[in-house]
This record gives C-alpha cells, sequence and structure tokens, in this order.
C-alpha cells in the first residue's frame, strides 16, 4: 500500500520567477550538477507553446552510497528517473504532476504539485506524493526511508530555486 506524503516549501521568488527557471535548461543542467548524484543527466525537456514545461531527468547514486536497507533488495548503481509535467501560469499559478521510477526495481512514485502565491514577492510549492515499493514485509521501512529523503530534496531544491532566481533575475 502507498505511503502518501505532504510537504512544502517557500521561495523568496514570485510563481512567475519560479516557473521561468523551472523552463530554462541551464537551470537544470545546474541544478542537476549540484544535486549530490554521481552521475545526473537531462534526459528531455519540452517547453510547449502555451509555456508548459516537461522535464525527465535521471540521477545515480554509486552502489557503495546507497544504505544497507536498500542494497538487500538493489543489487548495483540505482537509478532514479523523475518526469515533471508543468501547466502554464494562469492566475497566479501552476501546477505539475511528478513521476519518479526507479529501473528494474518495483519503486514508484507520484505526486502533485502545486505553486502558489503567498506574498507580492514569494510563492509557495505544495507537494502531495506517494511512494510505492512492492517489497512484502520491507516495503513499508523502505517508504518512509525514501519520504525522508524527499523531504531532504525538497529543502535543497528550494534552496538551489532561490539562489538560481536571485543570481539570475
Amino acid at each position: 500500500m502507498p505511503r502518501s506524503f505532504d510537504m512544502a516549501a517557500e521561495y523568496e521568488g514570485t510563481v512567475e520567477q519560479v516557473h521561468r527557471a523551472f523552463s530554462d535548461e541551464q537551470y537544470w543542467l545546474v541544478r542537476l550538477q549540484d544535486s549530490g548524484a554521481d552521475e545526473a543527466s537531462l534526459d528531455e525537456m519540452v517547453i510547449g507553446a502555451d509555456g508548459g514545461i516537461r522535464v525527465r531527468t535521471t540521477q545515480t547514486l554509486r552502489s557503495d552510497r546507497l544504505p544497507a536497507v536498500v542494497t538487500q533488495f538493489h543489487r548495483g548503481d540505482l537509478s532514479f528517473v523523475r518526469e515533471e509535467t508543468w501547466t502554464p501560469v494562469r492566475d497566479g499559478q501552476a501546477s505539475a504532476v511528478v513521476t519518479g521510477s526507479i529501473p528494474g526495481a518495483p519503486v514508484g512514485l507520484t505526486g502533485d504539485l502545486s505553486l502558489s502565491p503567498t506574498t507580492a514577492s514569494g510563492s509557495r510549492l505544495a507537494v502531495q506524493a506517494a511512494v510505492e515499493v512492492r517489497i512484502p514485509l520491507v516495503g513499508g521501512k523502505i517508504e518512509g526511508f525514501i519520504g525522508s529523503q524527499l523531504v531532504e530534496l525538497l529543502i535543497a531544491e528550494q534552496r538551489f530555486t532561490t539562489v538560481w532566481i536571485t543570481e539570475n533575475g
């Protein structure tokens, strides 16, 4: 049974500024380079005529960096494929659907993202995600581990995006 996680991050940039960063290929390349993964790639980036955004990335951790709870069930390096599909900004807000998978592993992530204004110069990203690990008896423990990693990832991505907006307008 999937485990749900509700999280949020506050940005010092407006919805438009954050969305504009998400539509910048250089933003993604630098963000991935700064992600802490051993390997990272921007596999696909499509900007729709309406301003919608679809991004697919792959991040890989070498097996020697994986926690024991993961290496018990996954041999070798671990790659995480993530896809985000953002709507254009409408009425000062944007939303996205995110999916994630680990090729060759019974793990899936789905989520809904909502970017909305908090002040004249700030915004909030609300995340509702579900993680499912289809391994009997220990799946829930691994889901909890993944959930804690999602929180850390959200914090790191919020920090990166805030600095990016400050430095790149």
